[in-house]
């Protein structure tokens, strides 16, 4: 399905995986001009390609050396030249592409291998970066022409974080919650809207509206940051001063996606790897506490 576009360019996310456009402390998600696709499948398996068209370039780049976890050794940045704009150049990350310069891509179809970057937390899953580039600047870290969210941000109200463990790994739980929401749903001065980012790790979260606004945000009706920036669809702010637990367990928080479709998921990361005791299928609660963060 569609879920970020710009320039007459869209970016497709499957339809029981996840995206994210502030889950990262790399710039270029606070100025919303790139998002992250999770289609899956785990570190080492084929992707699909979240977009269509040429490749134009394919180069294997250094990355920094994994923290608490063993990288994949390199990254790789692969250009894609869109058919619905020419002249834009796609810029995607951390897939090992199979593909060469000249070949032509589809939505869906296989594009590589899924590289465990050392531009990584030891919590980040696998997941496809993806940017919509001047060709004249396609590769510098920072820069970019800005997304927007193309599916409605279906908030409905919560009363409680809560739901079924769909994956569990060392590094982290992954919730399937409750509710028919697309998201974590939160407000910013009493309007809702889906919560998006790692909290309160990260120090800042976006929050993703029909009608952005500055001021307070709120989960659970406590108090967890202030917007204080608007983009397309969306305010972005600081965060902190809460924490989360997981039964007993304290987090380190909770890595924030949207969904395609209604079923939001929330990733619990614990503060050390093997720190959750749970099962796929179990069913649990998370707490939202002040003054941990």
């Amino acid at each position: 399905m569609p879920v970020a576009g710009s320039q007459g360019v869209y970016v497709h996310c499957p339809e029981g995986g996840r995206y994210s456009f502030f889950n990262s402390p790399y710039p270029m998600h606070r100025a919303q001009t790139g998002v992250d696709v999770y289609p899956g499948q785990w570190f080492g398996e084929v992707a699909p390609s979240p977009i269509e068209g040429e490749v134009l370039k394919v180069r294997r780049v250094r990355a920094p050396t994994g923290r608490g976890f063993v990288d994949s050794g390199y990254d790789v940045v692969t250009l894609v030249r869109p058919p619905s704009n020419p002249s834009v150049a796609l810029k995607l990350l951390h897939v090992d592409t199979i593909l060469g310069v000249g070949d032509r891509v589809r939505v869906g179809d296989e594009l590589g291998v899924l590289l465990r970057s050392g531009y990584y937390g030891w919590g980040t899953s696998p997941h496809i970066h993806v940017e919509v580039r001047s060709p004249l600047d396609p590769l510098r870290a920072r820069g970019g022409y800005e997304l927007s969210r193309v599916q409605p941000a279906s908030a409905e109200p919560l009363t409680e974080i809560a739901g079924s463990v769909v994956a569990s790994r060392p590094e982290f739980a992954l919730l399937r919650l409750c509710g028919s929401s697309q998201g974590l749903v939160g407000d910013v001065e009493g309007a809702r809207g889906l919560l998006d980012g790692g909290i309160p790790y990260y120090g800042w979260m976006g929050v993703h509206m029909d009608e952005p606004r500055v001021g307070t945000i709120r989960l659970l009706g406590v108090k967890v940051g202030e917007a204080s920036a608007i983009h397309a669809g969306s305010c972005v702010g600081t965060c902190g001063g809460f924490g989360f637990t997981l039964g007993k367990v304290p987090l380190m928080g909770l890595s924030l996606y949207l969904t395609p479709v209604a079923g939001p998921l929330v990733k619990a990361i614990p503060r050390r790897v093997g720190g959750l005791d749970v099962v796929e299928g179990d069913w649990v609660d998370v707490s939202l506490n002040l003054g941990q963060g």
